[in-house]
């Protein structure tokens, strides 16, 4: 929990708010912070079956707070920034929003009015974005002269074309919600997007925690390997699962037994 996010677990769903409704919930160091703590403190927790992330206010998030973050008195700030860009480790702009496709647990980001910059990468690291048709979505870094480093060059090819994903970097173009499902960006349209990411939560939280999680991580290993690789990955993560308790009561569940409970998930990486 922090000033800028909001973490509240209800039975098996988790959900994440990011709460600088005032500011469209624009990205501020505090609120960078607070978004990695969260996504590092669900991956413990065992019970959770599926995590909803949106934002109060008129927008999901709008982007880097331009102010908070280039404003005056922050020479010193800018220069250890820089610094990091030398690194050879992830570093936290990144961590931002690669820690949600990291989590063992599904992901779903509800986004409505504007989803800029850094807004879009974290939402690129859920598992799924289901957006409001006239929500605002762009890569916004060419803008400000930069190009994506929060994770998007590594989001974006996985969803879609090359060439998009150079038109949406070269340009910075503003996307509505309805063109940005057309070009692979968001996998749902819908007017209430936060109930749509809860009937979409409720439906995977129907399924073995354990099924779940490495199925996720499966294809995360799998989507850019050889065939070889991924093939390896398959078989690695079946063993994780067949014969172990979750995998019983998922037969048990089909077999004559619906009401028989899951229980905690099991595989965490």
């Amino acid at each position: 929990m922090s000033q800028r996010v909001r973490t509240d677990i209800e039975g098996d769903i988790a959900r994440v708010t990011l709460t600088r409704a005032k500011a469209h919930n624009g990205v501020d160091q505090a609120m960078m912070d607070g978004v990695i703590a969260a996504a590092e403190s669900l991956a413990d927790e065992k019970s959770v079956r599926a995590v909803i992330l949106s934002g109060e206010g008129p927008s999901f998030c709008a982007g880097i707070d331009v102010k908070a973050f280039f404003g005056k008195g922050m020479s010193l700030d800018l220069a250890k920034l820089y610094a990091r860009l030398y690194s050879p480790m992830r570093n936290k702009f990144q961590q931002f929003s690669l820690a949600w496709r990291d989590l063992p647990i599904p992901v779903i980001a509800a986004v409505h009015g504007n989803c800029f910059g850094a807004g879009i990468q974290l939402a690129l690291g859920a598992d799924f974005r289901i957006v409001r048709p006239d929500a605002q979505l762009s890569v916004m870094e060419a803008k400000w002269g930069l190009v994506p480093d929060m994770g998007g060059a590594v989001l974006l090819r996985e969803l879609v074309s090359a060439d998009i994903a150079r038109l949406l970097t070269y340009t910075g173009r503003v996307v509505s919600g309805e063109e940005a499902r057309s070009l692979g960006l968001a996998t749902q349209v819908a007017d209430d997007p936060v109930a749509a990411a809860e009937t979409l939560a409720r439906e995977i939280a129907a399924r073995s925690p354990d099924a779940v999680a490495a199925g996720k991580l499966l294809l995360n290993e799998a989507w850019h390997d050889t065939e070889s690789g991924a093939l390896a990955a398959e078989r690695r993560r079946q063993r994780q699962l067949m014969g172990r308790a979750n995998q019983r009561v998922s037969v048990a569940r089909n077999t004559g037994k619906p009401d028989t409970p899951y229980k905690p998930r099991r595989i965490t990486g």
